[in-house]
This record gives C-alpha cells, sequence and structure tokens, in this order.
C-alpha cells in the first residue's frame, strides 16, 4: 500500500478524472465510507445523534455526503458548517432534502447550538479541514475545534471521527496545533498520508481506517513511499520444503558483545535463529564466552581476543574474516562500546582485504565506530544493512537527531542512496530505505518495544532472513513487519509496560506463523 503527501494525492485525484472517474464520484465514495465506519462506531444507527462539522473543501463536501447518508440510515444529524459553503452547493441542499439539520456557525455567535449539539450526540465527525491544514488554526475553526476537544474530555462515550487528519494536524510532517482534537477513529481515503506516520499527530489520529474510494489502479507507480503489509511480507517469506536440512537456511555469523553488553550477543543470535536461520555462530569476546554460551545452547561458538576492558581486539578481525565454515550473512556491531581499538577492528573486519563475501548487517555501536572512519561507504563494496536509530544516524550523517525525526523518510532515502546501502531508520514506525530511493514504513508503533535489546533482537532477525537468500531490502523490511507485529502480540498478552527483549523472541516464529497462513 502506497503512502502519498498532499501533492501526489491531489495529482492521483486529477488522474482519476482523466481515467473517467469524476471528482463528484471520488466525494461520493468517500462520504459513503465514511458513513460506514460511523455505522460501524455505532453500532446500531437508528435512534443515534450525529453531529458533523463541515469545512469549506472537498472535506466539508465529505462529510455532508456522509451526514446524507447516516440521516437515510435513521440517525438525527447535525450538520455545524464551521465554514461558510456555497448556498446552491449540492451537498448541501442534498443533505437538507435527507432531513439533516444545517446549523451555520457565522450564525451561532455564542457557540450554543454548537455545545448543544455536543452534549447530545454520540458520534462526532471532524470534516473541517483534513489535509488542507497549513496554518495554525484560528477563529472560529480555533473555537469549534477546542469546544470538541472539551466535549470529548466531558464525555467519554462522545466518539470522534475524522476525515483523513483531525483539524489541526500536518499532513506532511505530522505537527499538530495546540487546538487539534484527538480522533478515536480516523478514516483516510485510498491511501495513508505521510503525516499519519510522524509523531506527535500520530498520536491523534486513534485507529487509522483507510478506505477505498474508486482511484483506478496503476496510478501509483511512480510514488516510492509504501506501507508495510502482511500480505507484502507473506509473498517475501522465503520457503520452507520438506527435505530442507540446517544447511538449506543459511548460516549467520554474528559478531557481537562485549564486557558490558553480553546480552546484545545472545539477543542477536537468538534474533537470526527464531527467523529461521539454519546454523547461527557467534563470535564474542573470550571474556563472555562463559556466560553467553551457557544460554545460547544452539549457537556455534567462536571466543575471539579481547582488550583489557573485555571489547574486541582489532588481532580478531583476522580470525572472524577466515573462520572456516561456510557464511551467508554477517551481524556486526551489537553491544561493541566504543574505543580506539574497536574502531581499529571495525576497519580490518569490514574495509580491509579480504572484504566480507556475504551480505553484513551492522548496528549500534559497528555504526558509531564506523562513522569515525572518513569516506567509509567507498569502501564498502559489498551489500550491507545499516540498522541505526536516530542518535546513531545523527553520529553517521551530522543531521541533528531532531531533524531527522521530523524527516524520516526522507533523510533515510537521501542516505541510502549517498552510502549505496540499505538504511533501516529505527523507531516508531521504522522506515526502511533501499539505495534506489524506494522506502517502505512499518505500520507500528509500540512502547512495548521501547526497552534495551529490541533494536538487537530486530539486527539479529535481519541478518538471519538475509542468511536464507532474500535481498538487503527485503530482508530489512520482512525483519521490521515480524518485530513489530511480535510487538503488538506482546502489548496484547502482557500489556506495553514491564516488558523485555528477551519476551519478543519465542513470539517471532507465531508471527511468522500468522503471516504464512494470513
Amino acid at each position: 500500500m502506497k503512502i502519498v503527501n498532499v501533492e501526489q494525492m491531489r495529482r492521483l485525484e486529477l488522474a482519476s478524472v482523466s481515467a473517467g472517474i469524476s471528482l463528484d464520484t471520488l466525494m461520493e465514495n468517500a462520504g459513503l465510507a465514511t458513513a460506514k465506519e460511523g455505522r460501524q462506531l455505532l453500532g446500531a444507527v437508528a435512534g443515534t445523534r450525529v453531529l458533523v462539522l463541515v469545512g469549506p473543501g472537498n472535506n466539508g463536501g465529505d462529510g455532508l455526503v456522509a451526514a446524507r447518508h447516516l440521516s437515510r440510515w435513521g440517525a438525527t444529524v447535525t450538520a455545524y458548517l464551521v465554514v461558510p459553503r456555497p448556498q446552491d452547493d449540492p451537498k448541501l441542499m442534498l443533505a437538507t432534502d435527507t432531513g439533516v439539520l444545517c446549523v451555520f456557525a457565522a450564525d451561532d455567535t455564542s457557540y450554543q447550538a454548537l455545545d448543544a449539539a455536543l452534549s447530545k450526540s454520540h458520534l462526532v465527525i471532524d470534516a473541517v479541514l483534513g489535509t488542507g491544514r497549513s496554518r495554525p488554526l484560528e477563529g472560529r475553526v480555533k473555537e469549534v475545534m477546542l469546544r470538541l476537544g472539551d466535549a470529548r474530555t466531558r464525555r467519554s462515550n462522545l466518539v470522534v471521527l475524522a476525515l483523513d487528519m483531525p483539524t489541526g494536524m500536518d499532513a506532511e510532517t505530522g505537527q499538530v496545533d495546540a487546538a487539534c482534537p484527538q480522533a478515536d477513529v480516523t478514516v483516510t481515503f485510498e491511501y495513508p498520508k505521510l503525516g499519519h506516520f510522524r509523531f506527535p499527530g500520530a498520536g491523534k489520529l486513534g485507529k487509522l481506517a483507510t478506505v477505498d474510494i474508486g482511484i483506478p489502479g496503476g496510478l501509483d507507480q511512480d510514488i516510492n513511499v509504501e506501507l508495510l503489509t502482511s500480505r507484502w511480507v507473506k509473498d517475501k517469506l522465503p520457503t520452507r520444503s520438506l527435505d530442507s536440512h540446517k544447511g538449506t537456511f543459511g548460516h549467520t555469523l554474528v559478531i557481537a558483545g562485549s564486557r558490558s553488553y553480553p546480552g546484545a550477543a545472545y539477543l542477536a543470535s537468538q534474533g537470526a535463529g527464531r527467523v529461521g536461520s539454519g546454523l547461527v555462530t557467534l563470535a564474542a569476546p573470550h571474556g563472555i564466552y562463559p556466560t553467553v554460551a551457557s544460554k545460547l545452547t544452539e549457537a556455534v561458538h567462536l571466543p575471539l581476543p579481547e582488550d583489557q576492558d573485555g571489547r574486541f581486539h582489532p588481532d580478531g578481525a583476522s580470525i572472524a574474516k577466515n573462520y572456516p565454515r561456510q557464511l551467508t550473512a554477517m551481524l556486526v556491531g551489537c553491544g561493541f562500546s566504543t574505543s580506539p581499538g574497536l574502531e581499529k577492528f571495525v576497519q580490518k573486519l569490514l574495509l580491509e582485504d579480504p572484504k566480507p563475501s556475504v551480505p553484513v548487517v551492522i548496528d549500534a555501536d559497528g555504526l558509531n565506530n564506523l562513522s569515525r572512519i572518513e569516506g567509509w561507504w567507498h569502501q564498502m563494496d559489498y551489500p550491507a544493512v545499516l540498522t541505526p536509530h536516530p542518535g546513531e544516524m545523527s553520529s553517521l550523517t551530522g543531521v541533528p537527531a531532531a531533524e531527522i525525526q521530523a524527516k524520516r523518510t526522507d533523510i533515510a532515502m537521501e542516505w541510502a542512496s549517498v552510502w549505496g546501502k540499505v538504511v533501516v531508520l529505527k523507531g516508531a514506525f521504522t522506515v526502511v530505505a533501499s539505495p534506489d530511493k524506494m522506502c517502505w514504513v512499518s505500520p507500528y508503533a509500540n512502547p512495548a518495544l521501547a526497552s534495551g535489546g529490541t533494536g538487537d533482537v530486530l539486527t539479529g532477525m535481519i541478518a538471519g532472513l538475509s542468511a536464507q537468500g532474500l535481498s538487503p531490502e527485503d530482508a530489512a523490511c520482512c525483519a521490521v513487519y515480524i518485530h513489530g507485529a511480535a510487538g503488538e502480540v506482546l502489548c496484547q498478552e502482557m500489556g506495553d509496560t514491564g516488558t523485555v527483549a528477551s519476551d519478543l523472541l519465542p513470539l517471532v516464529p507465531r508471527v511468522i506463523r500468522r503471516i504464512r497462513e494470513g
């Protein structure tokens, strides 16, 4: 499913007109889809009260169409015109003809009619601005949104349904006006918008429902941002035949850990195994080997020389590079820490000949140490996936973390192109970008994943899928989606507080099974 910006959505609507689908048809379809979503929220429509807050443009027209259908289905509907619409507006006349009570905010100078409707309504549909907001709310629009917010706070049973965006939310950046109301459900038409996956706006949406309004297929081929879905991942997952053996599913070399972070080595190795890597070898500093080996019973172990602080010694790089077993993927960086010796270890391992002959996934302090080597990407002439969080991305690029968060898809695509590597920008709605400026966005933002070590699990999963033959971008996308979905299951079963990274591990195979079963 594609994700669009406002201009792309306008172009798609115009292309639909050229293909024979009128703007009026699109509006009718959008309004009907909104009404159906409202009916689902209400349960039984007959006898309910619905307030539709109507704006000046297409969003307001969509709201009037929804008002008309809900009135026909038995609801008592009030359309409150926050901003004037033409008296000969056909959507307004049709709504009035089907029994919708139209109230003009310009005549409701003390907002008594609005407050009365808010106090009695079961459902409020916010159809004021949608994707049209590009400046701070002011005047009557601001006052109406503030009163809606107050009513929702007072009345726990009041449901708010927003069209495309809650009024006051920017469709591009996700920024919100102070008066922007909290929605319970946001209906977006045909395609989700970039702002839906950017905070703080993403927290205002409630449930996001994407509905079909009849835009013909094939018009979105030039859009390069896509939402990851279960169906997309199902089509990419490696098959597993009955006559397979451990060698069939690849061999992942995990180079991870230090005295301070032995758990990272365990979590990354388990992540690779849980997505199906047939063999996993853990190369860890010699000092933590006994601890990790006692817990990681399924892996092969390759203890490497360490420095006096329990971190990899540069001499260990040549041992790892000359590992005699056949490898199909490598993971580097989880739990490393940073030091001049580790910088040298990373340089020898990744940038000096002989260079890796398999895809490499680089995470955490692998990236931080790499960032200290000028022009490192010019020396990395093999497939790689980089998995930074915003702080690590800032170290790699010099771009402030706040700017990275504000432009996550753009930043990830730009630097994936510069480096010629797949970039996984971690965080809520994790972004995967490929060197050819394609981008995929995870649908998941989950506080259950906000604990130390969950990124190590994800990195291991990417490496484990790479080991099974998936391309770097497909391995990254599948792992990101499965990881997020496992977080959703974890949240449902245990809540979003007190969960730890290792809780994810047994859920990964369950999620994969669910995806395969559809």
